[in-house]
């Protein structure tokens, strides 16, 4: 049996056109029964609608404003988390309806339960309710028999036919149908780009419920953004900006249709919205744009898009490979402007191989120094309260540790380093990095924690004591914090001296109140970090020599020079890349 007649489907956009949302109990029945064919007998009473969902609420008939307050951290967090949710959908790992007062352990079976059954095939045409039937009797826990099926339908990316015949039977059988097996069913719509399949599901949705949570909105935007009713996604995303914050999908999806349809002003409007709500973009949705411009004519459009090469400046993100052709191509096909990009490796000196052109130097200059280590112990070592982990007398100790022995050359973070080689004990990674930086008869300060000086499988007295001719020790309580310890040496020791980490140091960056100082910090962290680069056969530790100019996007008005990274890079990294593109305007 179809889900959707033709014939229920006509009275079901009637009753749609004619009604409001808070229609009095027996409307919501009635068209619930109407829009998945059950008997009057069946008819489901929809208050009794169970979820475990705390933004997707059933429709209160009284019109009463029921919502939860989230706050903006919870919020961002489901955000970010739904990218990886339509997969996790089909691995049963979201379960929006049997989790309802479940206790911890019975939760976590229940999850555990779930992903036994990945490997279920489900059928491959549509079964009427007896065959259904016997399925569930069948199976070893028929209670998640529903929903396991469901997770492997979106896994295998089943026909729509066959999960109709699935949410029938549910609804005949339970009078009901769980949010969860709704959620499930619409990403499945998604993924195979039914459009009109998606517009009934969120109608009866929207009815049933007066919120739905982020998870919902996320696929239905995505889904109709993707279709010939690409512009209801906009009228969608307005209606989310009610009730929360849009995630960023919500607003890529849009961005993306809008580019897709050559709209470039509404697609730069939504990208600068999202900008304003401090929602990060992806490089997809930034490649995007130069995708979509290609061949295009406006001063305008130029500037948004050397604007978004800006935002790469800024915030220190490296275009991958695919996205680097990209911002190549649109650059050549600007008619009229004869630009022409080619790939280059910059010399040690920080000239540009094709144009001559001389990057900038990452040096700060005394003042913009001066100002940045002001700032950062002001700002970040005092102002971030250092003393979360550590306490004031153990601080106090290394400031005058540190005065007693300036100037540094490098500032080595020991725990940090000594895991760079999982295989190699902590010790020997550690003291293969102060061996290969000793050699340049620097001055080293090392941070340890004082479990070190305890012997053990990890850490051998002989090798520490051989590390401690060779270096300073600063032993930190195993607790404390010692990024606050790195910044202040190095910044103490003079505009000449190095650190070594393997951490982006994000946060401080974050600490810092005004955007210049921001850049000065990146500016100097890019100069100063260290890279680790292991030895051809993979023995020994080796760092390459901080650059001398400065790794982020640069233009001269009629040259640009971007770098970039052979592969998508997810998370920042304290690692600049080495490749560039030199695009310049031929006169």
């Amino acid at each position: 049996m179809a889900l959707f007649s033709q014939t229920s489907q006509q009275v079901f956009q009637a009753l749609l056109w004619k009604c409001h949302v808070f229609w009095p109990v027996s409307r919501c029945q009635q068209l619930f029964a109407v829009s998945f064919s059950i008997p009057n007998r069946e008819k489901v009473s929809y208050l009794s609608f169970m979820t475990s969902s705390s933004t997707a609420l059933p429709v209160d008939p009284k019109g009463s404003d029921a919502f939860p307050t989230k706050k903006r951290s919870e919020i961002d967090y489901e955000e970010e988390r739904w990218d990886e949710e339509t997969k996790e959908i089909s691995e049963g790992k979201l379960h929006f309806s049997s989790s309802v007062g479940a206790p911890k352990k019975q939760l976590m079976s229940q999850i555990l339960s779930r992903r036994k059954f990945t490997d279920i095939q489900p059928p491959e045409k549509p079964l009427q309710a007896e065959e259904w039937n016997r399925l569930r009797e069948g199976f070893r826990s028929p209670e998640i028999f529903e929903e396991v099926m469901f997770n492997n339908m979106v896994r295998c990316n089943s026909p729509i036919d066959v999960a109709k015949s699935l949410l029938t039977h549910v609804a005949k059988s339970n009078g009901d149908i769980a949010y969860g097996l709704l959620v499930k069913y619409l990403a499945l719509c998604v993924h195979q780009g039914q459009t009109s399949e998606i517009c009934d599901v969120y109608d009866i949705m929207k009815i049933r419920f007066k919120i739905l949570e982020s998870g919902a909105y996320n696929l239905i935007i995505r889904g109709l953004s993707n279709s010939d009713q690409w512009r209801m996604a906009l009228t969608l995303l307005e209606e989310v900006k009610k009730i929360m914050i849009p995630s960023r999908t919500n607003y890529e999806s849009c961005i993306k249709a809008a580019c897709r349809h050559q709209e470039m002003n509404l697609a730069f409007e939504l990208y600068h919205e999202m900008l304003a709500k401090d929602l990060v973009p992806t490089l997809d949705v930034l490649q995007a744009f130069f995708d979509f411009s290609r061949g295009m004519k406006g001063a305008e459009l130029q500037n948004q898009l050397f604007g978004i090469l800006l935002y790469l400046r800024e915030n220190q993100i490296y275009p991958h490979k695919t996205f680097m052709r990209s911002i190549k191509l649109w650059f050549e096909s600007i008619p009229g402007k004869n630009w022409r990009g080619h790939l280059t490796n910059i010399k040690d000196s920080g000239q540009c191989p094709v144009c001559n052109h001389q990057l900038e130097d990452s040096d700060l200059t005394e003042e913009e120094y001066n100002n940045l280590r002001e700032r950062i112990i002001r700002d970040v070592i005092h102002g971030t309260d250092p003393f979360r982990k550590t306490t004031p007398q153990e601080f106090e100790a290394f400031q005058t540790f540190v005065e007693n022995r300036l100037p540094f050359d490098v500032v080595i973070d020991g725990l940090n380093v000594s895991h760079i080689k999982t295989r190699k004990m902590q010790c020997e990674n550690l003291f293969d990095a102060i061996n290969c930086l000793a050699k340049e008869n620097v001055r080293l300060l090392v941070l340890g924690r004082k479990h070190m000086l305890i012997n053990s499988s990890n850490w051998k007295r002989e090798i520490m004591k051989e590390m401690q001719n060779k270096a300073d020790f600063f032993f930190a309580e195993n607790i404390s914090e010692d990024d606050a310890f790195l910044l202040y040496a190095t910044l103490r020791s003079g505009k000449h001296c190095k650190f070594v980490t393997r951490d982006f140091l994000r946060d401080h960056k974050a600490c810092l109140s005004d955007s210049l100082t921001r850049h000065l910090f990146r500016k100097w962290q890019r100069g100063h970090q260290m890279v680790f680069s292991p030895s051809v056969e993979g023995k020994h530790i080796n760092f390459l020599p901080a650059f001398r100019y400065d790794c982020v996007v640069q233009t001269t008005g009629d040259t640009w020079h971007i770098p970039y990274k052979d592969i998508f890079e997810e998370k920042y990294s304290y690692r600049v890349p080495r490749k560039w593109l030199c695009i310049r305007q031929k006169r």
